[in-house]
């Protein structure tokens, strides 16, 4: 009967990102997926998040059909002075909040993937003796997840080369994206050439101004060309207006809600390079010009990027190098390549794990039942 499934109760911690947000929410769409299987065997979970008040995941997470309880939380790394002594204050809140949210709430596991409120919230769980599971999307940890290492139970890595950092709780599953993204065929490269221009959930500047700086040397490829351009919110007004006195098709969005959708249009992706971003570019098949983000912690974003061009999957480009003439250069030779950018889509799905989520799901599973302290190994999944 319904009423004697087990329930399982399941902490997702937020971030405010997309490339945060989004493989959290792919792994809570599989958990509650076979919630829905009737089997008597299955237990149901009980999904909530914890985050902030930051604009996009107080949209995405409850549109999304799951709970969003905020706690107050602010970063201290890569700031000074009077922020920083401002954050730092915050921190005895976060504690007191984060300490009745898990007495309220009773999670059987906390998931978590970094950011500055997994740091509280994991080792908070992890004192009470909660069990824990990290997902680890970039080629290289970032600051919050190296300070966790210690602490949580399990590491989900989306690479084989981040596996060693976490020793034996690394378990290499990919990194998660929703299934909408592994489902999207492959594109018949047949004109216009659409470029997809992607600069993570709040648009990159360097990105933007490349582009614009580059209409006036597209000019001869404009009847050629389709642009789908997400800018975030400063840049929007700037780069539509560029377009239009140009002449461009271009559909220019601060944020794309719909990403699979924008990247099933796509010939050829320009993008940051985020954990999360690459592995929805490799899932979905797509070719890509990355341009790492330099100020990311600890250079994290170029070496998710290099993973792909040694893979032959993308192209890199670094910020320090990139200029209208380069970015010109490397968008026609994919547009004049038809047969070079099939072959970066076929690396790219060689890449690819569609079954991250479900893998994750299973460590989650697994913690739950066990509620002992535990160290798998990275093969256990087979």
């Amino acid at each position: 009967m319904e009423s004697d499934r087990e329930t399982r109760r399941i902490l997702m911690v937020s971030g405010g990102t997309g490339g945060h947000i989004f493989p959290m929410l792919a792994v809570a769409d599989e958990l509650r997926s076979r919630s829905g299987r009737a089997a008597e065997a299955q237990p149901r979970y009980e999904i909530e998040f914890v985050g902030t008040k930051r604009p996009l995941e107080s949209r995405l997470i409850p549109a999304a059909g799951y709970p969003l309880r905020t706690v107050a939380a602010a970063g201290l790394k890569g700031i000074g002075g009077l922020r920083k002594l401002r954050n730092f204050l915050v921190l005895p809140r976060t504690a007191v909040q984060t300490a009745r949210l898990l007495r309220e709430f009773k999670p059987h596991v906390v998931v978590g993937i970094g950011g500055y409120l997994a740091g509280p919230v994991m080792a908070e769980a992890a004192l009470m003796d909660v069990p824990t599971l990290l997902m680890e999307p970039n080629a290289r940890p970032g600051f919050t997840n190296r300070v966790l290492a210690p602490m949580v139970r399990i590491a989900a890595v989306g690479l084989e080369e981040t596996a060693n950092f976490y020793g034996a709780k690394a378990v290499v599953t990919g990194s998660p994206v929703r299934r909408a993204f592994a489902e999207i065929p492959p594109r018949e490269h047949r004109p216009p050439f659409t470029v997809l221009l992607v600069g993570g959930s709040q648009g990159a500047q360097a990105i933007n101004q490349a582009m614009i700086a580059s209409l006036p040397l597209l000019e001869s490829e404009r009847a050629r060309l389709r642009i789908i351009h997400q800018t975030g919110e400063r840049d929007y007004n700037a780069v539509t207006q560029a377009y239009q006195g140009r002449g461009f098709a271009a559909d220019v969005r601060t944020f794309i809600e719909d990403m699979p959708w924008a990247l099933a249009q796509a010939d050829l992706v320009v993008s940051r390079a985020g954990a999360t971003a690459v592995a929805e570019f490799v899932a979905a098949g797509k070719a890509a010009l990355l341009i790492p983000f330099p100020a990311a912690t600890d250079q994290h974003q170029l070496e998710n990027a290099r993973v792909l061009e040694q893979a032959g999957a993308a192209r890199v480009i670094e910020q320090k190098d990139l200029t209208p003439q380069c970015l010109v250069a490397a968008i026609l030779e994919m547009l004049q390549d038809a047969a070079k950018l099939t072959r970066m889509e076929q690396c790219a799905r060689q890449l690819a794990k569609p079954d991250a989520a479900a893998r994750i799901a299973d460590l989650i599973e697994r913690l739950a039942i066990s509620r002992q302290p535990s160290a798998l190994s990275r093969n256990m999944l087979g």
